[in-house]
């Protein structure tokens, strides 16, 4: 009799284990971010294979492509985030940070998830450069949890001033969400650059500060320019990071994060 019950609360015990696992994996998010190149790859052929690649090889929940056109010329009027999206099975937004080229250009989102709620937040720049966005989606996980999804592109030229204005409106947005919170992008900004630290005050990163993962330049990486960060900082905890080195699909690393959020 005792060697059932025994055997008996080694089932019990054993299915709370693995429910527990479940539970904890189902909180896991793997997010990508990753700078497409408006779809040209590095030997300039256009080719939506190669990126889309990248993103089925490393499956994440979400992704933030920078640098999207939506039916240009270059892009041979294609809506990139939909052709992306269609072949890898996530559902596309994108959002419009400039006319450009008979099309639009700006950011864009892949989810594995559906969308409760969009928006497309302006960021500052100054007159002559160019305009620049942060896109946000609401959506729940398989866990259940309401969480917020952003993707954004920092300016690029070498003077700070635009990436520090933009870093403050970041904060001063979306500091106010409600639920849990993930940004990621190319914020063309090193570690420990202004623009980094402002964001960094409140927004946890998900890099190591002592070794960052270089980024930039695809073919031989030196810079990290890519990131992914999260709010609350105590709601998220990094599980894992890797730069994909593919230097074909585009000039930028892809950055992969997996992130658990916590109760």
């Amino acid at each position: 009799m005792k060697q059932i019950f025994l055997i008996f609360l080694i089932i019990i015990f054993t299915s709370y284990i693995v429910s527990a696992q479940k539970t904890n994996r189902s909180k896991y998010v793997k997010v990508l971010s990753f700078n497409i190149l408006h779809g040209a790859t590095t030997k300039g052929d256009f080719n939506l294979d190669v990126i889309a690649n990248v993103i089925l090889n490393t499956d994440p929940d979400f992704v933030a492509l920078q640098e999207v056109d939506f039916k240009t010329n270059r892009a041979k009027k294609y809506d990139l985030s939909t052709e992306i999206a269609r072949r890898v099975k996530m559902v596309p937004v994108f959002g419009r940070a400039m006319y450009y080229d008979s099309g639009e250009y700006g950011v864009g989102i892949l989810s594995k998830y559906t969308f409760l709620n969009f928006r497309n937040v302006a960021l500052p720049y100054t007159t002559g450069n160019e305009p620049r966005i942060a896109i946000e989606i609401t959506t729940v996980l398989s866990s259940g949890d309401t969480i917020a999804f952003i993707g954004t592109h920092f300016d690029h030229i070498k003077e700070e001033k635009d990436r520090i204005a933009q870093a403050k409106k970041i904060n001063e947005v979306f500091a106010l969400n409600k639920y849990p919170t993930i940004l990621a992008g190319d914020l063309n900004a090193v570690p420990n650059s202004s623009p980094i630290n402002i964001l960094e005050a409140i927004w946890g990163s998900s890099y190591d500060k002592q070794t960052p993962k270089p980024t930039y330049p695809s073919d031989n990486p030196r810079v990290k320019i890519d990131y992914v960060m999260f709010y609350p900082k105590d709601r998220w905890k990094v599980i894992e990071t890797r730069a994909i080195q593919d230097s074909i699909a585009s000039d930028h690393c892809a950055y992969l994060v997996t992130l658990e959020l916590l109760k």
